[in-house]
């Protein structure tokens, strides 16, 4: 990316910006019918859709190599993935454009709105959701229109 793009992520403060957190859903407003991990799952499908994409940064690649490894073999789900890291997801796991496009279509509201949509549909609420591949296929697929809509948006 270019010079312009660099300034303008640090002009938003993307080097600092902590886009989710589980604890802030399980401390919150959270059914105590379902056990914690449902509050992993949006955030571990986030996750692995950036793992799918290579749009993660060298410092997550350096930290969680054999995870992004396993997780793309398909061995532990994206609540696993999710709960490796405190159910964190924060700027210093994205590269720059991992975290353009977080900043816009996760910390923006869309990730949320499509979740509840894609998945969610008349369940109680978001934190329902079965953590499954189909799932998480079903999910990526919608994450996915929107990172071409997001690309075609900034003009690559």
């Amino acid at each position: 990316m270019g010079e312009k793009t660099t300034v303008q992520v640090k002009k938003a403060g993307l080097n600092k910006t902590i886009y989710d957190n589980a604890k802030n859903h399980f401390l919150g407003n959270f059914p105590s019918s379902l056990p914690i991990e449902q509050a992993y799952v949006h955030i571990g499908m986030y996750l692995g859709w950036i793992i799918e994409q290579e749009l993660y940064s060298e410092y997550f690649e350096e930290e969680a190599e054999t995870e992004i490894y396993r997780f793309r073999r398909k061995e532990f789900p994206c609540t696993i993935l999710s709960e490796i890291w405190d159910g964190y997801l924060g700027f210093e796991l994205f590269n720059e454009e991992g975290n353009m496009f977080t900043y816009y279509y996760y910390a923006g509201g869309l990730f949320k709105k499509d979740y509840q949509d894609v998945l969610a549909g008349n369940l109680p609420s978001i934190y329902h959701v079965k953590d499954t591949w189909e799932n998480f296929e079903a999910m990526s697929g919608r994450i996915t229109q929107r990172y071409v809509e997001w690309r075609e948006l900034i003009g690559k």
